[in-house]
């Protein structure tokens, strides 16, 4: 092996502008010393993980009885059939709709659709919740898709009805 810490003389004619290059340690990243990073990166970058899906795993298996405020929305007798109101919940910033959908009936979503989260009207002639930024509609009975670019459902929120009063009591999970 050529020992690189020498002195190269060059003489004038073979002179090419590179002797003066040094070599020394030229390959110090080879094939074996990059894999050695990339091995390295990828488990720095997945314990670096391992508290966030701690969070989400204590938060998916908490077995909370409900983690949503139980809320009024409206008299009973301020709802008709076939009508629809907006509300808030479960936060002042996130709107919702409730719809009478029959005598003793109601339906309630959240109030953004689930393609780019534009709000949701209640069509009373077409009996379908509608987006109207992609033509987007929804079931009334279900929340699921019908027609347009959504195809996750609205998320419903639970109600119940106690002595003529319509109270929000949850949101139920997303099922695939």
């Amino acid at each position: 092996m050529e020992d690189n810490n020498k002195r190269v003389t060059v003489r004038e004619q073979d002179d090419n502008y590179t002797h003066n290059i040094v070599r020394l340690n030229e390959r110090s990243l080879d094939r074996r010393g990059f894999m050695k990073t990339m091995v390295g990166a990828a488990g720095l970058f997945a314990i670096s993980t391992l508290p966030w899906g701690g969070l989400a795993a204590k938060q998916l298996f908490a077995k909370e009885e409900n983690p949503f405020p139980k809320k009024k929305i409206a008299d009973v007798a301020t709802l008709a059939k076939g009508e629809a109101m907006e509300f808030h919940y479960p936060s002042e910033h996130e709107s919702a709709l409730i719809i009478r959908v029959g005598e003793n009936e109601y339906k309630a979503y959240q109030n953004a659709c689930t393609h780019l989260k534009c709000p949701v009207f209640w069509g009373k002639e077409e009996k379908e919740l509608l987006c109207p930024c992609h033509h987007g509609k929804f079931d009334v009975m279900t929340g699921k898709p019908v027609a347009g670019p959504p195809r996750r459902p609205l998320p419903e929120i639970t109600v119940q009805v106690e002595n003529g009063v319509i109270y929000a009591t949850g949101v139920k999970p997303y099922e695939a």
